[in-house]
């Protein structure tokens, strides 16, 4: 019997259903005119986008033009590319454009899905953003789909790291810009840095379609994006308290895995206490819970999260003596992120690297309000339908799921649950033989460097060739991909595997041309290609009859959404595949959720050694099992958003103010008004209201004008005169200051005048802003515990800081205040010397900044010719305190001699 919510969708069809129906009339419009524009010459085509301009300029809406600039868009890529967009690409085209994200599988070309939206919505003259995952992705699409749009007569801008600013700006200048979710965020950050209209790079935030949306807006948006400044080195700090951590038993503290976290019991306290007595780092008669321990008690705990919480090899490795992260969704390096709050320090300790100094935030904003700039936002993944409350809840985004172009012809095995890891990794290895004898090419999904790793060396035993993609091999990305579908191939890979680059059965025919064309120059590059295209058909049709691409995935991640994108590398366009999962309880998430009551099933069954159970119903409790962490997992970025939406208020009143600031030709009145106030303020404590003559303290508010306005007022003669009240007073105090300062600006002319203004303003607001968010940070990391006094801590949060944030605008007034009134002109000498410690203090602040988001460093030049860092015989004959030969600048025994 069906039951209504089933019987209703078999009547009316799935809300998805209705939305992909309303999209098939506009699709019939746009098929319609094919033959039409077919027939344009290219000049004419790009009279077309000119003639849509000026109909959206005269007030016609993108809707109406919609099917003529899609159907001229998609002339553009048959020319340009060769490419002729299937019906899908169109639907998941307006879907974008309707700010929803398009649920489309793997293969179903995306790339060229985003041109469409990109091109009608930068018919308006405002800018479209592009956002890709990667430097390589955004580099690659920008130079790809640019073909498109040049036939369209529209310009296409990269943004990448470490880019000459005038460059910069040209990028964020052209109708449509390709860059990263990370350059995109520093970018904003930097421009709410700069002291002038002119040097800001990003023009506006009008419409974004996020590739790989999924990653960008939910993996990736739990950290916050921060630009920070070098702060007082505390290294001893670090390497003392790591010298106590190894002490301590298991009896002094507790790990908990699901939130990660790590606390001290009583018997760990008292044994800190003690040891930090000895050491000399806790003074006599001070203990752990004293307001004054409250810096030592931080870093012991960050000590114990880097020796417990933090696996070398899995969240991280050390290369060239460097600690540096790898992403836990995509197993990526993350060089340049470092982990905050000392915790990076505590496992550079940890691991005897050399401690590099803590940051203070100089500006920070995180991905979801980033992206909530944004007038309208599309994003585009083949994994987003678990995520869609987030979605819709956090960034009013609708997911719709594309259908294919052809039916999907993967096989989706049920998971394979084993007793123990061993019994799980020898199964994996034998379903591995068996499958390289039919030729059948094997992708093996694993979730850590070291496992993937563990994998290899048993593969190598057994004596079946294959490849590793993590981490370490990142650079040769492209090239094992593009290898991972040839007939036999096996490939062990991180969930790093591929994100962007499809895996093509019978191999990458393209890589295959150009490598062919590089190893003979001299030949014929159109005959090379044919003879390669012929070979090539063949060797798909083999791997095709083999039974395609096989995912094999050795573990279940966190989250439903990553497993199904390793799933989603097989079976593109229609091709033949198959998935399957091997499970045991060793695994993480069956170990941390609820693997006790399927052990014990397990058992009363009397499974057999190598035996596993597979069955739907265990795919269904560990969805359930997933469902719960994905769940958990939205529960804090929803907290740490509503924390961080209370200083995105602020920041975004800040951020205006500066812009405001910096457009103003004349910021007299505004100055004037800030004296004013702080006048106001100054005679109101002074001179209380409604109170008598004889309790005014007529000398206080004299001392006071001196020492903020620098003028020395006969204010305690004014009082006694007969009849002056506070208000009298006040307003003299008013024309006085007003005469000093026009004078000042007499002195050094009204155009100087006007820019020191500027000047004063924007470095004022800058020095308490970035005052304001150190509070800000420390107030966040105490609030948690109001709960125990039965207080909402986030209301607590709220009330707290905007109560800094009037004390903020209120110190304001006073520094600008106190600083216009005692500035004076300079001599040249003295004004020489200041123009050079403000070019030093820049160049000290952008250095820092590109080295809080600088990605990979350049690799250093060596100093021993031919030296290779595999080959001992090539690094010469260095003393243990001479440079090291690699040119790293550190000596041989902290860099290669170390090893």
């Amino acid at each position: 019997m069906l039951g209504i919510g089933t019987l209703a969708k078999k009547v009316f069809g799935t809300p998805n259903d209705r939305k992909i129906k309303a999209t098939r009339p506009v699709i019939n419009q746009i098929n319609a005119l094919a033959d039409e524009y077919q027939a344009l010459s290219d000049a004419q085509l790009i009279e077309k986008t000119a003639s849509l301009k000026e109909r959206v300029a005269g007030g016609e809406s993108l809707d109406d033009i919609l099917p003529e600039a899609f159907a001229t868009c998609r002339e553009a890529a048959r020319r340009a590319l060769g490419l002729w967009a299937h019906d899908v690409q169109l639907m998941g085209g307006i879907f974008l454009h309707q700010g929803n994200i398009a649920e489309m599988k793997t293969g179903e070309g995306k790339t060229l899905v985003a041109t469409f939206p990109a091109y009608l919505n930068a018919l308006t003259g405002r800018g479209v953003h592009v956002v890709t995952v990667n430097d390589y992705l955004a580099r690659r699409d920008a130079s790809w789909m640019s073909k498109v749009f040049a036939a369209l007569g529209m310009t296409t801008g990269v943004v990448y790291p470490q880019q000459p600013e005038p460059e910069k700006r040209e990028a964020y200048a052209c109708d449509i810009t390709y860059a990263t979710n990370n350059e995109l965020g520093f970018d904003y950050l930097r421009d709410n840095m700069k002291s002038e209209l002119s040097q800001m790079a990003q023009r506006d935030h009008y419409f974004a379609i996020v590739d790989e949306v999924d990653s960008i807006l939910v993996d990736e948006a739990r950290t916050p994006l921060i630009i920070s400044g070098p702060a007082q080195d505390r290294s001893e700090l670090y390497q003392a308290l790591d010298a106590v951590i190894p002490e301590l038993t298991e009896d002094h503290y507790t790990i908990d895995e699901k939130t990660r976290n790590v606390t001290y019991t009583d018997e760990g306290n008292e044994f800190l206490e003690q040891r930090l007595h000895q050491m000399g780092l806790l003074p006599e008669g001070q203990t752990l819970y004293d307001p004054e321990s409250t810096t030592i008690v931080h870093h012991v705990n960050q000590g114990l999260r880097a020796h417990k919480l933090f696996a070398k090899d899995k969240d991280y490795i050390v290369r060239n003596g460097e600690v540096v992260l790898i992403d836990e969704f995509t197993g990526r390096m993350m060089a340049g992120r470092r982990l905050s709050d000392g915790l990076h320090q505590a496992i550079e300790a940890k691991e005897g690297c050399k401690i590099q100094p803590e940051n203070v935030t100089l500006a920070s904003v995180t991905f979801q309000n980033y992206f909530r700039l944004y007038d309208k936002l599309g994003g585009m993944t083949g994994t987003a339908l678990t995520e869609a409350e987030e979605f819709m809840e956090i960034y009013k985004l609708g997911v719709v799921e594309v259908p294919t172009n052809r039916p999907v012809a993967r096989i989706d095995e049920d998971d394979a649950v084993y007793r123990t890891a061993r019994e799980k990794y020898e199964a994996i290895v034998e379903e591995i033989k068996k499958a390289s004898v039919t030729g059948q090419p094997v992708l093996v999904g694993t979730t850590s460097i070291e496992k993937s790793e563990m994998l290899s060396m048993m593969l190598q035993q057994a004596g079946i060739k294959h490849n590793v993609l993590n981490a370490r091999q990142h650079e040769q990305e492209a090239q094992i991909v593009a290898d991972a579908g040839k007939l036999g191939a096996v490939t062990i890979a991180t969930n790093m595997a591929g994100r962007g680059t499809d895996i093509k059965l019978g191999g990458n025919v393209e890589m295959k041309i150009m490598e062919a064309i590089e190893a003979n120059p001299d030949a014929d590059p159109d005959q090379i290609r044919t003879q390669i295209e012929e070979s090539h058909k063949a060797d798909e049709e083999a791997v095709k009859a083999a039974g395609g691409l096989f995912v094999l995935a050795t573990e279940r991640h966190e989250s439903r959404r990553i497993d199904n994108q390793l799933r989603g590398r097989s079976g593109r366009q229609g091709d033949p595949g198959r998935s399957s999962f091997f499970l045991s309880l060793e695994d993480d998430l069956m170990r941390i959720f609820g693997s006790e009551r399927l052990d014990k099933v397990l058992s009363t069954l009397g499974m057999k050694e190598g035996e596993a159970i597979v069955h739907p119903w265990v795919n269904k409790s560990l969805e359930r099992a997933q469902a719960k962490v994905e769940g958990r997992n939205f529960d804090i970025r929803k907290q740490l958003l509503k924390f961080d939406d209370v200083m995105n208020d602020q920041r975004k009143v800040i951020f205006s103010q500066r812009r405001e600031i910096m457009e103003a030709q004349d910021l007299s009145e505004i100055v004037q008004d800030m004296r004013y106030q702080v006048i106001e303020d100054l005679v109101e404590e002074y001179m209380p209201p409604r109170s008598y003559a004889d309790q005014w303290n007529t000398e206080g508010l004299q001392a006071a004008l001196i020492e903020n306005l620098n003028q020395d007022l006969p204010v305690v003669a004014w009082a006694d005169e007969e009849g002056v009240d506070n208000e009298d007073i006040e307003e003299r105090i008013q024309n006085a200051s007003d005469e000093y300062m026009a004078s000042k600006a007499a002195h050094f002319g009204p155009e100087a005048m006007r820019q020191i203004e500027k000047q004063i303003l924007l470095q004022t607001i800058d020095t308490k802003w970035r005052e304001h968010l150190l509070t800000l940070e420390h107030l966040r990391s105490v609030v948690g515990f109001r709960g125990y006094a039965q207080r909402d801590p986030l209301n607590e949060y709220k009330t707290e800081a905007f109560q800094l944030f009037e004390g903020l605008l209120e110190s304001l007034r006073l520094e600008v205040t106190k600083t216009l009134s005692r500035i004076q002109p300079l001599t040249k000498e003295q004004q020489e010397q200041l123009l050079a410690q403000m070019q030093s203090q820049r160049a000290a602040l952008d250095a820092s900044v590109e080295a809080a988001e600088a990605p990979e460093s350049a690799a250093p030049t060596p100093l021993v010719q031919g030296f290779d860092e595999t080959d001992q015989t090539t690094w010469g004959n260095p003393g243990r305190n001479d440079p090291c030969p690699c040119g790293s600048g550190e000596k041989f025994k902290h860099c290669h001699g170390s090893f």
